[in-house]
């Protein structure tokens, strides 16, 4: 029987405030790091590239990785880069209704919780890399509960 596994990647963009650039989604009222899933034949760090390019406008480089995250409930695994900002200009399209940068303790309330964990553990230690289960409750059940 053939397992599946999905992958995601998301990218931490800091200004030089050492603010992190977060992305209000427009499916649901929750922010979260500018990201996605890989596409057939694209690798993880491929796909920050093209992901962060599509939802922020920002031309970006990997400058390295921060963390794997595996969320074995949801048969899915994270992959976090730490990307620098090239070229392009920031500009909102249709994955997002606002882009912002934010300090660390701004965090919206309603910003994705795995993704606060994730920042925190680059906040901490910007040297480290990070492997890491991340269990508990998905946010979209949460938002569909009422606790986001």
């Amino acid at each position: 029987m053939k397992h599946t596994v999905s992958v995601g990647v998301f990218g931490i963009i800091t200004n030089e405030q050492d603010e992190v650039l977060l992305c209000h989604r427009n499916d649901y009222d929750l922010w979260n790091m500018p990201g996605g899933g890989l596409e057939k034949g694209e690798t993880p760090w491929e796909c920050i590239v093209r992901e962060v390019k599509e939802e922020t406008g920002l031309d970006v480089a990997i400058s390295r990785l921060m963390g794997i995250y595996s969320k074995t409930h949801k048969d899915e695994i994270v992959f976090v880069f730490v990307c620098t900002v090239l070229g392009g200009k920031l500009e909102l399209n249709e994955e997002a209704r606002a882009l912002k940068y934010y300090a660390l303790t701004d965090i919206p309330k309603n910003t994705v919780p795995k993704q606060v964990e994730r920042l925190h553990h680059y906040f901490e230690n910007k040297n480290k890399i990070y492997l890491k289960e991340q269990g508990g409750e998905s946010t979209i059940d949460m938002v569909n509960a009422g606790k986001l």
